[in-house]
């Protein structure tokens, strides 16, 4: 699979509680690592694992509580998950609205599409936190970064 790929998606998946469901028809357009210190926070390791994927591609059935934060760009970055078991279910940003922020373990059995081809927020990353070594660092946002190696 090449970086410019963007796998066709039909999946469908649930929190580890199952009052939340989601399920996603579409392309991913963007699959990436990120080593910010809000998601080293929120996933409980290192990084997070990302794709993006249209907005209206994916759907969330049950309720969700969320929390937004100032994101280093300036946008307000909005973290929805589970209120029962507190799964992350999508993340949205006012810096890319059209997108969902889809946590690729969300579809845990079901995620072997996956090819991340970057790596963001490399200014934090961890070194216990083992990546690919081949894989494209970049200290902040890519069009903002530089490649760290």
């Amino acid at each position: 699979m090449s970086i410019h790929s963007h796998p066709r998606l039909a999946l469908t998946s649930a929190c580890a509680c199952g009052a939340v469901r989601v399920s996603l028809h579409g392309p991913a357009y963007v699959m990436l690592l990120c080593s910010c210190i809000d998601c080293q926070k929120s996933s409980g390791t290192g990084h997070s694992a990302v794709a993006f994927v249209n907005a209206e591609d994916f759907t969330v059935t049950g309720e969700v509580t969320s929390y937004t934060r100032p994101a280093d760009s300036g946008a307000a970055f909005t973290r929805h998950f589970c209120p029962h078991c507190g799964t992350p279910i999508h993340g949205r940003s006012t810096r890319a609205p059209r997108f969902a922020m889809v946590p690729v373990g969300l579809f845990a059995g079901q995620n072997a599409w996956f090819r991340p081809n970057q790596l963001i927020f490399a200014r934090t990353h961890q070194e216990w936190d083992a990546i690919a070594s081949d894989l494209p660092q970049y200290l902040a946002y890519r069009e903002k970064g530089e490649v760290r190696r």
